[in-house]
């Protein structure tokens, strides 16, 4: 229980619809006797001509829509329907709609069922045949859209074209049609808005105004959606004629952050031709994209958005979108320069920065935050979704209306990384949604020197965000004002349909290319000759779109040079003043602040820590609430009943075991005002059935009950929630959501403590350097169920090794790693009193021998140090010898910062004795190689440390029971003969 509210403690100031499927949609066994009289027109060998071509399936749609209501559909089919139903033979069941101002009574009574006129087959057969067509180009049209700026390659890696997508008269003939056909007037369906006001048009006409919607420069992939109305929005947004016009004014606007996004590539390539910078040009396009949707959301009623994103185009997007001194920017060019205080341990296109500022376009302030990225490209994404959560539950925006995120994304890296993926399946869990992300995909159509055909299966890098059903804008980024429109309507779908998971995920693709290789210093000849042979003889995206301006009359050559010369003045200026020493401060480049956290009055804070203890009111108080269900008729499991009354007989008992600890600790801290969040698979109930924070109503389905959250009346809320099958995703979102405060507990914890290895990106990458690299401050806790219970090596070691390799020493480093048990969960032993926790008592960085030992230390032939659940095991064994007087057992609680004041105190107590390491893990592996020189940094050098524990071996543990059992009594023989010890220093 200390440990877990001494964590809370160093990390707070110490002064004070999507609309569910119902069964009303599934067809009665009524309705499909009632079509058995149609069959026949619907079979392969259909009778009826105008159905050759035309699914049995779509056919049997119609029926149905028509049997619930007939004015569904189109008058033909409801005349056919009406006909066959009445027992019409084959071809007789059709007859032609009825002229305008005609109704259907008026037709039925003048026409007989079997006078159908020779040619409304062929006009039915037609129609159908081009709503077919226009379904085909709203499905494929994005595989011939014109997206690579340099028109050699294909964007899906295709260059076939679909065979129902007109390129030429000939192929009218796969719907049945020819050029006889194209002058003919077709109504148009519901289904899509080319008509604008017209309900029908030529087919020429139709087939031009599809081209112009799908196959320019912009591709649309939303067809896979499964739901009507999203699909509807975005062919609304797209087919509609004349959509895509922009004011002069935005026009003008458009060309100036061209100007910049281009002119700041170019200026750094003056100054500093020889070094890396991984820059934007090629992509140019992507400034003004990012402020776009900025400005979009903006008006929508957003106040904040969180960044994440690779290292190409960072530094732009820092000058020109989060809007960075440009001093700042320029300074860390220069290798002379020194930090003026900790943390430039980075490369300037890996750093993160903080802004808030007024958007001009809106004039509404807007928070701004790109967060730091190592070169893990994608390592980011769940950190920024959980602080964007995290920003979002403390601002109390529940549907994203306030705070939203922006992704960025390589196209190689977002079709190869798994952490995608993983991010992805977050973002419509109730506990993890951020209520719709905006990602940008910057498509390079290669990844270093590796060509897409090599480096994906998949036709585009982002079909992997088909898998939540996110609508994909492919577009070609050297038509700016086709960007600019792709991202208004991203903005617009993410304000529109944020509360469903298919609507909050916004895929917006960027074709482009890059210029200078992977970074400035590369020869992309070597590998891409063809490519980068184009590339050189492309026009850059600035000079044709001033070009066209310039020729449509909304800027002139002067205004469009006047516009250069200004942004090339702004950043000599900025060189000038980057060369002053004293701007080059890392207090300039964080991400999420904690302003005040670690000054009081000015001063540094003193990071020690208050007692944790708790009156004994406090712990009845909060244990009734451990052993409780606080609210009216629920009913729980049997089972968990016995639980709950076990917890109130330890509280009757005043003890406590691990997981009424954790009780404790957490219903205390959210009685105090401190929100707690733990997450991490299946920590509701607990991997091993021991928490149980959230009870299941056994005779309700889906209701359930956090008694934590009935701890006082002004708590805070506590956040207990199952995660995904993740643990590279889910750490790396808890990790983003402990950046936002300081005042908070965020926890997560692994099913198992070597389950944490698939996130050990996250934790090399973010947890263990940030502060060196970012001063990232961060709180952070690992829950990871160790120790060696003879369940094989999946199962068994965090690898603490790993952890404490990983640590300075320094003194006010936080605690973030809690190696938790698993059969200590129920030992008998391992329980605590009452007396330990209450007021004036502290987490305990080692404890001591308290036995017989202590009453003539002189005596005592041996110390054991040790940590963990071996502790027990060592004890047992004591006993069993009947060795209480001559061996004292120490258990070091807390391994790094290593306490070298108790355990001096120790050894010196115990002055006579000899000093021995015990670990239940193997030698190679655990604490060993971490304690042995520190603790003999606190004795005389010339006195061994003596080692008892598992030899060495690759594996972390053995899969035999029997040999596990075998291993524990060979250590434990060697832990308690001295003459064994000889071996093992």
């Amino acid at each position: 229980m200390h440990r877990l509210r001494t964590c809370a403690a160093r990390l707070r100031p110490i002064t004070a619809s999507q609309t569910a499927k119902n069964a009303s949609q599934q067809r009665p066994a009524a309705t499909l006797r009632t079509f058995q009289p149609i069959r026949r027109y619907t079979a392969p060998v259909a009778a009826e001509p105008f159905l050759n071509g035309t699914s049995s399936n779509y056919v049997e749609e119609m029926y149905y829509a028509w049997l619930e209501n007939p004015k569904s559909v189109h008058k033909s089919w409801d005349i056919f329907f009406r006909n066959a139903n009445a027992g019409a033979p084959p071809g007789t069941a059709y007859q032609s709609p009825p002229p305008l101002g005609v109704s259907l009574a008026e037709l039925t009574q003048a026409q007989s069922l079997v006078g159908a006129q020779p040619n409304v087959e062929k006009l039915v057969e037609d129609h159908l045949a081009v709503q077919s067509l226009i379904r085909a180009y709203q499905i494929r049209g994005h595989h011939v859209a014109q997206l690579d700026p340099l028109g050699i390659m294909d964007a899906d890696l295709d260059s076939s074209v679909p065979t129902d997508i007109i390129t030429s008269s000939d192929k009218l003939g796969f719907y049945g049609l020819d050029e006889s056909d194209l002058d003919k007037v077709f109504r148009l369906p519901t289904t899509t808005f080319i008509g604008g006001t017209e309900s029908a048009l030529p087919l020429r006409e139709i087939i031009r105004r599809l081209e112009m919607a799908y196959c320019q420069h912009i591709g649309v992939e939303f067809m896979f959606i499964n739901d009507l109305e999203q699909c509807q929005w975005i062919r609304q947004k797209f087919e509609t004629p004349g959509v895509m016009q922009f004011s002069l004014e935005e026009k003008r606007t458009l060309l100036a952050r061209m100007v910049r996004s281009t002119r700041f590539e170019e200026f750094l390539q003056r100054k500093w031709s020889s070094e890396k910078r991984f820059g934007l040009e090629g992509c140019e396009s992507l400034i003004p994209a990012l402020k776009t949707i900025i400005d979009k959301s903006s008006a929508n009623g957003v106040d904040t958005v969180i960044m994440g994103m690779p290292h190409r185009g960072r530094l732009n997007v820092l000058a020109n979108v989060i809007r960075k001194e440009l001093e700042q920017i320029f300074c860390q060019f220069d290798s002379k320069l020194e930090a003026a205080d900790e943390g430039s341990g980075d490369v300037k296109y890996h750093l993160g920065m903080y802004h808030r500022r007024i958007n001009r376009v809106t004039d509404r302030n807007i928070t701004l935050s790109l967060v730091a990225n190592p070169s893990h490209l994608e390592a980011v994404n769940p950190v920024v979704q959980g602080k964007t959560k995290a920003e979002q539950f403390y601002c109390g925006d529940t549907d994203g209306n306030r705070v939203m995120s922006i992704l960025l994304h390589g196209d190689a890296a977002f079709a190869g990384q798994g952490i995608v993926y993983e991010t992805f399946h977050l973002s419509d869990l109730p506990s993890y949604t951020t209520h719709g992300t905006v990602h940008v995909v910057v498509n390079n159509q290669i990844g270093f020197t590796t060509d897409p055909r090599m480096a994906r299966s998949s036709p585009y890098p982002t079909d992997v965000a088909r898998v939540v059903n996110a609508p994909i804008f492919h577009v070609n980024a050297d038509d700016p004002e086709a960007v600019m429109y792709v991202c208004n309507v991203a903005a617009e779908w993410r304000a529109t349909f944020h509360k469903d998971v298919v609507v909050d995920l916004v895929i917006y693709l960027l074709v482009c290319y890059r210029r200078n290789g992977h970074n400035e210093m590369d020869e992309p000849m070597f590998t891409q000759p063809l490519m980068y042979k184009q590339i050189k003889k492309q026009k850059a995206v600035l000079q044709k779109y001033a070009e066209k301006l310039i020729a449509e009359g909304v800027v002139t050559r002067q205004e469009y040079e006047e516009e250069i010369a200004k942004y090339d003045k702004i950043c000599e200026e900025a060189h000038g003043r980057s060369k002053d020493e004293k701007i080059l401060h890392i207090k300039h480049w964080l991400d999420s602040p904690w302003p005040g956290f670690f000054t009081l009055d000015g001063q540094p804070k003193s990071m020690s820590c208050p007692s944790t203890g708790l009156s004994e009111e406090e712990l009845n108080h909060i244990g009734q609430v451990a052993s409780s269900v606080p609210v009216e008729d629920f009913t729980i499991h049997g089972g968990l009943s016995r639980i709950l009354k076990g917890r109130a007989e330890m509280i009757r008992n005043r003890t406590v075991d691990w997981a009424l600890g954790e009780y404790m600790a957490f219903g205390s801290l959210l009685k105090e005002g401190i929100h707690v969040r733990l997450s991490g698979q299946d920590v509701e109930r607990g991997t091993f059935s021991h928490r149980h924070h959230v009870l299941h109503d056994q005779n309700v389905d889906k209701r359930t009950c956090i008694p934590m959250n009935h701890v006082a009346p002004n708590q805070a809320p506590y956040t207990v929630c199952n995660s995904s099958l993740s643990e590279y995703g889910v750490l790396g979102f808890e990790l983003g959501f402990a950046m936002a405060s300081p005042n908070s507990l965020v926890l997560w914890e692994a099913q198992f403590g070597d389950f944490h290895n698939t996130a050990q990106c996250i934790i090399d990458q973010f947890i263990c350097p940030g502060q060196a690299k970012w001063v990232r401050q961060n709180g952070i806790v690992l829950l990871l169920p160790h120790g060696m219970e003879g369940m094989g090596p999946e199962h068994s070691s965090a690898r603490p090794e790993r952890f404490l390799q990983m640590c300075n020493d320094d003194p006010d480093v936080f605690p973030l790693i809690i190696f938790t048990p698993k059969s200590l969960l129920r030992h008998p032993e391992a329980k605590s009193n009452f007396d330990l926790m209450l007021p004036g008592t502290h987490f305990q960085r080692v404890i001591l021998e308290e036995g017989p030992a202590t009453q003539n230390p002189a005596e005592v032939k041996r110390l054991i140090f040790c940590t963990g659940k071996v502790f027990y095991e060592l004890t047992r064994e004591r006993k069993a010898r009947h060795m209480e007087n001559a061996v004292a057992i120490a258990r070091i609680e807390q391994l790094s910062p290593f306490p070298f004041d108790l355990v001096k105190a120790e050894t010196e107590k115990y002055h006579n004795a000899d000093l021995v390491w015990c670990q239940e893990e193997h030698k190679n592996q655990g604490y060993y190689d971490y304690v042995k020189p520190r603790m003999r940094t606190t004795i005389d050098r010339a006195k061994p440390v003596w080692y008892a524990g598992r030899e060495p071996a690759a594996a972390p543990a053995t899969g035999s029971k029997n040999s596990h059992l075998l291993e524990l009594k060979r250590f434990l023989d060697t832990a308690f003969n001295l003459d064994a010890f000889k071996d093992h220093i």
